[in-house]
């Protein structure tokens, strides 16, 4: 007989049932929107058994019983971090980079203070190119722009609004971005790096999720990063992170998406305008 594979049940530290699965799921997309396919059983095996270990419990439905009688707010956050997945980088999709650098150029400072927002920043990779953009399209580290960061996972937050990355992280940035916006670790920070003061200063990180009624961010915001977030969540949940995410667009700002997302089904929201990018349907801005 073959050995069993880490993923088959014989080789697991706890019992995970078909049942417990699809608790994980209905409790997941009830707390954030995320719909979970058969196919991430082991994924979430994999990450909630961290939990389980950690509080000392023998099985996931010890684990999902508790979660659901009490109210420990830290843990159902503790669970949300474990399941949410935060793959990102620097000038990920470099294309939309350049197009904000077009478009705050052409805005210029006449208009005053730009608001932008990286709505799912993870760990923050994505607002702090945004700001590195900002500088460049203004030749200033103090840019007019503030950049809203705001993402459901608490974790990921912490590490962004610390800005300390592995030197690896940044290793596809030319050598002058490296100089100018980030400071190389030494001693017991050799083989890290921190982005520049200025950065951070221009950047609020808020925790934020998407599922809210009501999202208390202010806007007008000319620029809004929605980038390969949509995808976790099924078309009727999208619709609606989209009708009240245009509510704080200006009426000429860019919604940024991700490669892989399509919103045919939401044209009465929002319009292409560009390579993953769009506008507010004239129907949503008259709204």
């Amino acid at each position: 007989m073959a050995a069993a594979s880490p993923a088959s049940p014989e080789s697991r530290e706890f019992d995970f049932s078909d049942k417990d699965f699809r608790r994980v799921s209905e409790l997941i997309y009830k707390r954030v929107g995320i719909a979970l396919a058969p196919a991430k059983r082991d994924m979430v095996y994999g990450r909630l058994s961290r939990r389980l270990r950690a509080l000392g419990l023998r099985s996931f439905k010890d684990y999902l019983d508790q979660l659901e009688s009490g109210g420990d707010e830290q843990e159902w956050e503790s669970f949300t971090n474990a399941l949410t997945t935060n793959l990102t980088s620097f000038f990920r999709e470099p294309h939309h980079f350049e197009k904000l650098r077009q478009d705050l150029q052409a805005r210029g400072t006449a208009a005053g203070q730009l608001k932008l927002w990286s709505c799912a920043a993870s760990t923050g990779e994505e607002p702090y190119s945004i700001a590195i953009t900002a500088c460049e399209a203004f030749g200033t580290l103090t840019p007019p722009v503030r950049i809203l960061a705001t993402d459901v996972d608490t974790q990921v937050l912490d590490t962004a609004s610390r800005g300390v990355y592995a030197m690896e992280r940044i290793s596809s940035l030319d050598d002058a971005t490296k100089r100018r916006y980030f400071q190389r670790g030494s001693g017991p920070n050799e083989g890290k790096c921190r982005v520049i003061p200025e950065l951070r200063q221009l950047i609020d990180f808020r925790p934020l999720n998407l599922l809210a009624p009501r999202y208390d961010v202010g806007g007008p915001f000319v620029s809004l990063f929605c980038r390969n977030v949509m995808i976790y969540f099924d078309k009727p949940t999208q619709h609606g992170i989209l009708s009240r995410l245009i509510t704080h667009m200006a009426d000429d700002g860019l919604l940024y998406t991700g490669h892989s997302e399509n919103y045919l089904h939401a044209a009465d929201l929002i319009q292409p305008c560009g390579r993953t990018l769009y506008r507010r349907a004239k129907r949503a801005s008259a709204s």
